[in-house]
């Protein structure tokens, strides 16, 4: 299938529909990475929890802030989700390590599946590229 033909499948419904996931996949995710970077209390004991450092936090703050930037941006969407999709993974693998309860990990792994539901239906070239047939 070719991407015209996929471009022109897309609904009205299907866009919103992921700009909608999208916009609150970033919402969490600028919360997140603004509460790294003005380094809030609550943040950096949580942090400690699974061995990350104040000085390391606000730095993962920096790199999570430029991720939804490009998440943002329509031409480096895909690229913004699979750097937010990455960051979610080591939380997973930081809270199983450190041994946390599972809803810390349940929660990484929800938002990283709405971040790629986000920008899969809203974005055609991923649709070209990982097509799914009925």
């Amino acid at each position: 299938m070719s991407s015209t033909a996929v471009a022109a499948s897309t609904s009205k419904g299907m866009l919103w529909t992921g700009r909608i996931i999208s916009g609150l996949v970033v919402l969490f995710m600028l919360f997140d990475c603004i509460t790294k970077v003005i380094r809030n209390h609550y943040t950096i004991e949580a942090s400690a929890r699974v061995g990350i450092n104040a000085n390391q936090v606000f730095w993962i703050g920096v790199t999570l802030l430029v991720a939804t930037i490009l998440y943002i941006i329509p031409q480096t969407s895909i690229f913004g989700a699979i750097l937010i999709a990455s960051y979610l993974g080591g939380a997973v693998c930081a809270n199983v390590l450190s041994h946390q309860p599972v809803f810390n990990s349940c929660f990484a792994i929800t938002f990283g599946i709405l971040t790629w539901l986000g920008v899969y239906l809203r974005e055609h070239r991923l649709r070209a590229l990982v097509p799914i047939k009925s």
